[in-house]
């Protein structure tokens, strides 16, 4: 059973017992009322006959009561009898004389006072329908005015069947009223019960999700309250848990890539002492030859090609061995925009070469970071130099420097864009990677060793999503820090 329906059906009983109480103790009330308001108007319509009726009975006049009580006689008061001081049956109405018992029986004992009455409620058959009449009877003794003596007692006998159809009136507008209530109850538990319930089983959900490894989860604040409480509490777990898987990710990579590193390291290490010292004797060697001045020039052709090969071995060499070692940085406060126009100077002469023209935009004028200035301008002449091969010629090359702002850090960031041909998107991260290269030249740590160095420096580098064709990156550094 779910928690809607616990709180629904506990909700209903609660409803339906209150209810209950509530219209029986108000039926009880309003019947007590109408009958006491009914007994009130039998008490006065008694004494009113006994006034009008008081002459005849101090001369006994038994006809002319009777003929008094004829004319009273209606559909609400169904019999009189009055009585004389012995308790003895004086005058009644003809209807009543053809029901013994409740005309010849007085229930007064004679030692009443003035004001006092009996009353009970009793039922009677009429002989010509056999119909049965449920009546309020009401009997109280008859005083002279002036005089101590009791002279007789009335008894009337006032059909309740008006009280009865009061009473139905009664209790069905209750019953009714109850119903309304109830409905309204039931769907007041049904809005709140909804309002707690859906909160709490998104939570569930949300916490199933996160079981599942999934954290971006986030659950809608809809109240101050507990439950508002409890999702704003949801929601700041999740983020922590978010933030500590992204934070565990890093690390992980970070790791992966130490360990790629080691490995690397290692073999570096082997391939500088396989390669290294019997490639320096053969170069050695062919220079040598190549002093000896009878050689044909074909032959001397070949041997320079084969001096310019051991050169790109040795390059090879020397660039996995320089990515393979953690260089002590030589940091101090350097601005950024003299790294970068050293860098362009050092380039000039191959982007005239292609006619390509570059566009720089230096939007603050000094930012000074803690770096190595020959490690960052490294970096510089890498992207661009690449950026240099990717457009075609006659196109054109975007440096830009300004000063951002990310999570609350103030930081340089550089821009490197082209229109060349730009890198596909599924390879932006893998770019990055050692050994891996989009080029048809090239072992590919040119960009591995470039973000070895900008995490060196605290900072970050990434390829940026460009609108039109080409590729653009984005280096961020952070300011204001010391050497």
């Amino acid at each position: 059973m779910t928690l809607r329906t616990k709180f629904m059906a506990s909700v209903i009983f609660l409803l339906i017992v209150l209810v209950g109480l509530i219209l029986f103790v108000i039926e009880r009330r309003e019947v007590k009322a109408i009958f006491e308001q009914q007994k009130e108007k039998g008490l006065l319509i008694a004494e009113k006959i006994a006034q009008m009726n008081l002459q005849p009975l101090l001369y006994w006049d038994a006809v002319g009561i009777e003929k008094t009580l004829e004319e009273q006689i209606d559909d609400k008061l169904i019999y009189v009898v009055i009585y004389d001081r012995r308790n003895r049956p004086l005058a009644a109405n003809s209807f009543v004389k053809e029901h013994t018992k409740f005309y010849e029986q007085s229930h007064l004992s004679g030692e009443e006072k003035e004001g006092d009455y009996i009353f009970a409620s009793r039922k009677l058959q009429e002989v010509s329908t056999g119909r049965m009449l449920r009546i309020l009877e009401i009997e109280t003794p008859i005083f002279a005015k002036g005089s101590p003596r009791r002279w007789g007692s009335i008894k009337i006998g006032l059909s309740l069947e008006d009280i009865r159809k009061e009473m139905f009136s009664t209790r069905l507008m209750l019953i009714l009223i109850g119903f309304v209530g109830l409905f309204l109850g039931i769907f007041g538990a049904t809005f709140l019960a909804r309002r707690i319930t859906e909160p709490l089983k998104r939570l569930a959900d949300g916490t199933v999700k996160i079981a599942r490894g999934d954290f971006s989860q986030e659950i809608e604040i809809e109240s101050q309250d507990e439950i508002g409480n409890l999702a704003r509490n949801f929601n700041e777990m999740s983020n922590q848990l978010q933030l500590t898987q992204g934070r565990m990710e890093v690390a992980q990579k970070k790791l992966i890539q130490a360990e790629k590193l080691a490995s690397i390291g290692r073999i570096a290490a082997g391939i500088a002492h396989e390669i290294r010292n019997p490639l320096t004797s053969v170069k050695l060697n062919i220079q040598k030859v190549l002093e000896n001045r009878q050689l044909e020039d074909l032959t001397r052709e070949h041997l320079g090609i084969s001096q310019e090969g051991i050169g790109q071995i040795e390059n090879f060499v020397k660039e996995l061995l320089n990515f393979t070692r953690v260089p002590d940085l030589q940091l101090d406060r350097f601005d950024l925009r003299q790294i970068l126009e050293e860098s362009v100077k050092m380039i000039s002469e191959s982007l005239a070469m292609k006619r390509i023209q570059l566009n720089v935009d230096y939007q603050d004028r000094l930012l000074e970071v803690c770096v190595d200035a020959d490690k960052i301008r490294q970096v510089f002449l890498n992207i661009l130099h690449n950026a240099c091969e990717a457009v075609d010629e006659g196109g054109q090359i975007w440096v830009t420097l300004s000063r951002v702002q990310v999570d609350s850090i103030q930081k340089a960031r550089i821009e490197i864009a082209d229109n060349g041909c730009g890198i596909p998107e599924k390879d932006w991260e893998n770019i990055f990677e050692p050994f891996y290269t989009t080029k048809t030249t090239g072992i590919g740590l040119g960009l591995a060793n470039a973000r070895k160095i900008v995490e060196q420096h605290r900072g970050s580098i990434k390829v940026k999503k460009k609108e039109e064709k080409g590729a653009c990156f984005e280096m961020l550094f952070p300011l204001g820090e010391e050497p």
